[in-house]
């Protein structure tokens, strides 16, 4: 198939691309190009023949024509950076995503894969596994423009156009393209350069956990699966084995950090996103697929690799930080108030 992938520069998306080609697919990226120079260790290969730099509100018809599926990462990708500006996050996430999917049905392509998330559920609480149809709870401006994009996708897909909404569990692992900022990769910094696993919450609220090459070969089994097992339908990504409790992950990351001890400080509080997730749905639609790294697995992983390309305590808190990177730029003068790099 011929792909394009948005958010090709990305955390997820420097993961993705080679997973894809390798499966035989035609991919062509397209990124604005924000966070390209987050790389740990060698450069990556980006796709051969990328659509280059293009903001996400930016984007035309002729970005569009010809492909067969889109797989829709690009994002203000966590929730600080929500936090900081709702109405970007809303007009990026939201309204830009849903004009990408507008311009992609009216170009013809037929699969539309979208990377939502888990974060849907908000505060579903710790009790029972959530599974697809479970309310959804979004507590941050990044969750609540996902459920928009779902509904909003919902009502394009027909008989031409088979959207499909997958709902990552929080990433985690090693991408040539870091991202430091989400929970098991900071613990994991914090433990490597401190000595301490940081734990700002009371460590109680639960999370589902998936590794960025699980979502990857997850992605690249939802767009040749046959379509009426994914047409207009939600699934968790993730594995089970994976829920866990903050204070679970501190614990796994102490012992792949021999010396560093946890520390839960508590200062933050509970933290109201707290679930347990149901991931069989997608296994059922996939038959064959499943998940193939655990936490402890992606905490050795990311030690290994954090000492093998030397992590510093300014590439760790600057530039693998979203929001650091982007207040960087707008200082230097690199994007403008709307977050669009200036030429």
């Amino acid at each position: 198939m011929r792909v394009l992938l948005t958010g090709h520069q990305g955390y997820l998306g420097t993961v993705m691309a080679p997973v894809l080609a390798e499966a035989g697919h035609d991919v062509v990226g397209l990124d604005a190009g924000l966070f390209a120079d987050c790389v740990l260790g060698p450069p990556p290969a980006d796709p051969p023949g990328a659509g280059g730099e293009a903001d996400l509100r930016d984007v035309t018809a002729a970005h569009v024509a010809g492909f067969d599926a889109v797989i829709h990462l690009a994002a203000l990708s966590n929730d600080p950076l929500g936090a900081l500006a709702p109405e970007l996050t809303y007009d990026i996430n939201h309204r830009a995503s849903v004009r990408l999917a507008r311009l992609a049905r009216e170009a013809g392509v037929r699969r539309f894969l979208y990377a939502s998330t888990c974060s849907v559920y908000g505060a579903a609480g710790g009790g029972e596994l959530v599974a697809e149809d479970a309310p959804l709870r979004p507590v941050t401006p990044y969750a609540e423009s996902k459920v928009r994009v779902e509904d909003d996708l919902h009502a394009l897909a027909d008989g031409d156009f088979s959207p499909v909404y997958m709902r990552n569990a929080t990433a985690f692992g090693y991408s040539p393209r870091l991202r430091a900022d989400i929970v098991l990769n900071n613990l994991v910094g914090h433990a490597l350069l401190s000595g301490e696993v940081l734990v700002l919450s009371d460590g109680t609220p639960w999370r589902p956990l998936v590794h960025a090459a699980d979502i990857a070969r997850a992605f690249a089994a939802a767009l040749t699966a046959p379509r009426e097992a994914v047409h207009d339908r939600a699934f968790n990504i993730g594995s089970e084995i994976n829920n866990v409790t903050v204070a679970e992950i501190a614990e796994e990351v102490a012992a792949a950090v021999p010396g560093s001890r946890v520390v839960i400080t508590g200062e933050t509080g509970a933290d109201p996103r707290s679930y347990r997730v149901d991931f069989s749905r997608f296994r059922a639609a996939v038959p064959g697929f499943e998940c193939a790294w655990t936490v402890k697995q992606g905490a050795l992983e990311l030690a290994d690799a954090y000492r093998e390309h030397g992590l510093t305590r300014e590439d760790f808190e600057h530039r693998f930080t979203r929001l650091a990177v982007l207040r960087a730029a707008s200082e230097a003068g690199a994007v403008d108030e709307t977050l669009r790099r200036r030429r």
